[in-house]
């Protein structure tokens, strides 16, 4: 039973009952406090249809104890975003089988009783971005929940006495680390509230005052944050800082260095299909470089480059096929091809495709090119859009960049680009277009700019929603 992230919390709060658990706003829910919570919700689910539960609510400390008391009633937990629309989460929850469905006003009817916890096979639903379409459903048995949380705990040390800083939605994969192995391992979990996710003095604000030791978050919020520090704040406590969801650019380790003194950097790569697989520590010399690499996969990662239906033994650019200890058994009722059986070796296991171009280069290190729907011909020519947006988001003053390319009736496809730049900046297309003609070939410097100050649009995972920046540059 203590081998479930419901049942650690129970052993938890029987053993160190005042030790907290989560850091919401101003208040410390202890583990006694989390637990009693949770047994409530499981007591009050009884009361539900049978089956997985829909939860339709944002972050915060209430829903993370309903969450819990889903898995401490044996009820798988689908978890979509809530800014999805109403008519795709109906959907959604259809597909998952969920027909309880909790939005986040419903809450506060389950806070009475008292339920032990039991076992769940599967433990959550996650959904895909929906980038390409309507998102697909992910289950993650709890098998892979447990085996991810050791490896985290092993790794990052997440255990009572130590603080770990959670930015992301509820619903996205990273809060398997952030919060479920926290949990699992008795640490305590610092929720950033969603309504300050983008004010970037707030956050910095809650960094200096909950001093964590382990942050991890997309690129996004550590440029939020040295924005804040301006050079003058540092913050010693943090041990680790984890770089994911997107590229960073190796000109900002500098900043990064002198924010968080103490801590040792690593950039990590993954999916919500197979969770982490990657994982490079940052080293002296890695701001030189033009791209940080993927690093080294994990324990029980397995993982090739396949290019033209062979596996790529040496340097070179290919589809990274992977199979993780982590990773889901196939999307919920939808067929597809990304999950199942290595498309050159048969070796009995289930790999998933994960459409990211890799290369390898003569040292054996791995660099992701861009996705393989992201590589595309500009006037005869092959252009990777991650490698554009590498170059931009290492220009000064840039903040948020994505390229994307847009139907042309004269050349087929043409380059837009869009970037948000940091308050009070005065960067221009003319300078911008400079200094891309000076890192770029000429296929790669985009036909159209668009510069703001407004932040990128965003999918409900997180993911820049380029199919709204394609729409946006036709009405331009």
């Amino acid at each position: 039973m203590t081998n479930t992230i419901a049942g650690a919390v129970d052993r938890h709060a029987g053993t160190s009952p005042d030790a907290p658990a989560l850091i919401w706003r101003e208040t410390v829910v202890t583990y006694g406090e989390l637990a009693a919570g949770m047994r409530a919700a499981a007591a009050g689910l009884a009361s539900l249809p049978a089956g997985p539960v829909g939860v339709r609510a944002r972050k915060s400390a209430q829903a993370v104890t309903f969450v819990l008391g889903c898995l401490a009633a044996g009820r798988t937990v689908v978890l979509p975003s809530p800014t999805l629309p109403a008519e795709t989460l109906t959907a959604l929850f259809e597909r998952a089988g969920a027909r309880a469905v909790v939005d986040e006003a419903d809450l506060a009817r389950f806070t009475t009783g008292d339920t032990a916890p039991s076992t769940v096979d599967t433990a959550f639903m996650l959904t895909t971005s929906g980038s390409t379409g309507v998102p697909k459903l992910v289950p993650i048995d709890s098998d892979s929940v447990e085996r991810f949380a050791r490896w985290t705990h092993d790794v990052f040390d997440v255990g009572p006495g130590r603080r770990v800083l959670n930015y992301a939605p509820l619903n996205f994969d990273l809060c398997l680390f952030e919060i479920w192995a926290t949990l699992r391992h008795g640490g305590c979990v610092v929720l950033v509230n969603p309504e300050i996710a983008a004010d970037c003095d707030a956050l910095l604000a809650l960094v200096e005052t909950t001093r964590p030791h382990v942050v991890q978050a997309v690129p996004l919020f550590y440029q939020l944050l040295t924005e804040a520090a301006g050079g003058t704040h540092t913050l010693p406590s943090v041990a680790h800082v984890i770089f994911t969801g997107d590229a960073t650019s190796p000109e900002r380790l500098g900043r990064l260095h002198a924010l968080f003194p103490a801590a040792r950097l690593h950039n990590i790569y993954g999916c919500t299909e197979t969770n982490d697989s990657f994982r490079h520590e940052v080293r002296v010399g890695d701001e030189r470089r033009s791209a940080l690499p993927l690093g080294e996969p994990l324990p029980g990662v397995h993982a090739d480059l396949v290019a033209d239906n062979e596996i790529l033994t040496g340097p070179g650019v290919g589809e990274l096929v992977v199979r993780t200890p982590f990773q889901s058994a196939g999307y919920h009722d939808s067929a597809t091809g990304a999950f199942g059986p290595h498309p050159v070796r048969a070796d009995g296991n289930q790999y998933f495709r994960s459409g990211d171009l890799v290369r390898r280069d003569e040292n054996g290190e791995y660099f992701l090119e861009g996705r393989a729907d992201f590589r595309v011909k500009v006037r005869g020519q092959q252009v990777y859009l991650q490698h554009v947006e590498e170059v931009l988001l290492a220009a000064e003053d840039v903040i948020e960049a994505a390229a994307v390319a847009v139907p042309d009736e004269h050349a087929g496809k043409r380059l837009h680009v869009v970037v948000r730049r940091r308050d009070g900046s005065r960067l221009n297309s003319l300078a911008l277009r400079r200094y891309l003609s000076e890192r770029l070939p000429p296929a790669a410097i985009p036909s159209t700019l668009h510069i703001g100050s407004e932040p990128l649009p965003r999918t409900s995972t997180g993911k820049v929603d380029r199919q709204t920046l394609v729409a946006n540059s036709q009405k331009r």
